[in-house]
């Protein structure tokens, strides 16, 4: 009896501790990590705690235990969330949205990792490259938006463009580096009215704007990469097997780092789209999820292309498919999204977004 006693007791206190870090992950969209870092992590873990209270809430169900009701509350709200990761779309959805006639703009946004991944056979940076530009060509797009571009001296970049992308204009921003440069290049085959940067400070991330008339709408589109985590993942798996604390205690710090920079960043591009006069699309590699406060002060007042026209896993990072959906295309409400597509191309360790949007 004693025994059964304190199994339950056990069990409930697990239950109360999941729920309460998945309640967490709801706060972590509107709490400021700048102030409180560490409820971002709640927010990453989305989706394995949504899983592990369901297993918890079948598991008390099955036991005719009354404590169903903690995994059950808890779960409530993720109903509003979950479809920021998956998408079901229907035929006749697919079929209506296609039907109608209005102006398009295509997007591709793609965080190409300096042409540098190593799981896609490649022999040179040049030849993955040329697999990448080859594949956006095939998409057809109106603008690119790439991040993490690289290149090995700055000043070919006009001359590489026009002999990869003869039809885009290139408008870009380059970090110099001992081993060439990097950074944002967006892409577009619409003559750019504008255009600007905005750098972030002690930070090798920024953004850039283009603005462009089509069709009769005139808008600023953003080309975003905020703070990356630069976390290795396989050698935290390799540090976790040698029990090895030094990596990760690195590993804490790199994320507090990114963590608490981004919402510093965000607020820069958001008093820029506020002192603009022009509809803003956004785009580009967040480095945070859905359930973040970088997410949420970007989507305010614009639709997510995945959200309005996705179907099935919306994640874009190849590491840990399909829990992490970083990437986004985000554009003003009152236009449509005809389709999204997240490719699962092995040219990076991003997937590229590609979505059609009806002006």
């Amino acid at each position: 009896m004693a025994r059964n006693r304190f199994f339950g007791l056990t069990s409930r206190v697990l239950m109360l501790i999941v729920a309460g870090l998945l309640i967490l992950s709801y706060a972590s969209i509107v709490v400021n990590p700048a102030k409180v870092w560490f409820i971002s992590l709640a927010g990453i873990f989305f989706i394995p705690l949504s899983i592990l209270n369901i297993f918890l809430l079948l598991w008390a169900v099955k036991r005719r235990s009354k404590s169903f009701m903690i995994p059950l509350l808890a779960l409530l709200p993720s109903i509003f969330f979950v479809g920021r990761y998956v998408q079901s779309d229907s035929d006749e959805d697919r079929i209506a949205r296609m039907s109608h006639t209005g102006k398009t703009l295509k997007i591709v946004s793609y965080n190409v990792g300096r042409f540098a991944y190593d799981k896609g056979g490649f022999t040179s940076r040049g030849e993955c490259a040329d697999s990448v530009f080859a594949f956006i060509l095939d998409q057809n797009p109106d603008i690119i938006c790439l991040q993490e571009f690289h290149t090995s001296d700055v000043r070919r970049v006009k001359s590489l463009i026009n002999r990869r992308m003869s039809d885009y204009n290139a408008e870009y921003y380059l970090f110099p580096t001992g081993k060439g440069a990097f950074g944002n290049i967006t892409l577009s085959r619409i003559p750019v009215k504008n255009k600007g940067v905005i750098k972030f400070e002690e930070s090798a991330n920024l953004a850039i704007y283009t603005d462009y008339s089509y069709h009769g709408r005139d808008f600023r589109l953003y080309n975003c990469h905020f703070e990356s985590y630069n976390i290795s993942m396989s050698g935290l798996l390799r540090a976790m097997m040698r029990s090895d604390s030094d990596v990760f205690t690195e590993t804490g710090n790199k994320m507090k780092k990114s963590i608490t920079r981004r919402p510093k960043q965000v607020d820069q591009v958001l008093s820029d789209i506020e002192n603009c006069p022009l509809e803003s699309f956004v785009c580009g590699d967040f480095n945070d999820n859905p359930m973040s406060y970088t997410y949420y002060r970007m989507k305010k007042g614009r639709k997510d292309a995945f959200i309005e026209a996705g179907d099935g896993f919306g994640a874009t990072y190849a590491t840990l498919w399909p829990v992490l959906r970083i990437d986004y295309v985000l554009f003003p409400e009152r236009f449509q999204a005809v389709s999204h597509e997240i490719p699962r191309v092995p040219y990076s360790d991003h997937y590229p977004v590609i979505t059609e949007i009806e002006l």
